[in-house]
């Protein structure tokens, strides 16, 4: 794929809140545009797969949290972004997960492109997350929290 070139692989996300209302966030960093940014665990939708099948399975490998915790809860979120030298131009799904407490996350099973960029994760209140220095993914993430915890 050129650089001219734009791809709409399709992806699910997962907003993970914990007993504190905080949202986990996985930290990246892509050695092509050569930045660090925070976003929602997920990834691409393989093939037979449905949106919110892929959101549980992407969950439980960058995270090791289980996947039934994913709810059938979800906001369509449009995204622009670069990614190791590709442009990605869609809409992805970002479902919802909440827990009682603040439970143990760890790495499942990450590609080795993901172990290669992987650069940790955290538990952030909206507010911490509005103040963090590197960027968010999507910019307007904390936007996207509130419509998402506020459905229903």
């Amino acid at each position: 794929m050129s650089d001219s070139e734009v791809s709409d692989r399709p992806a699910a996300r997962v907003v993970c809140v914990d007993g504190r209302g905080r949202v986990l966030l996985m930290r990246w960093y892509d050695p092509v545009g050569g930045q660090e940014f925070w976003e929602p665990p997920g990834g691409g939708i393989d093939p037979g797969e449905t949106p919110a099948e892929a959101a549980r399975r992407e969950l439980a490998e960058e995270t090791g949290l289980p996947g039934e915790a994913v709810l059938d809860r979800w906001v369509p979120v449009r995204r622009e972004f670069t990614w190791l030298g590709v442009r990605y131009a869609k809409t992805e799904r970002f479902y919802l997960a909440r827990f009682t407490g603040t439970p143990e996350v760890g790495p499942g099973a990450l590609t080795s492109e993901e172990n290669g960029t992987y650069r940790g994760f955290a538990w952030f209140s909206p507010e911490e997350m509005a103040g963090l220095p590197d960027p968010l993914e999507p910019p307007d993430l904390v936007a996207v929290v509130s419509r998402l915890t506020l459905l229903g």
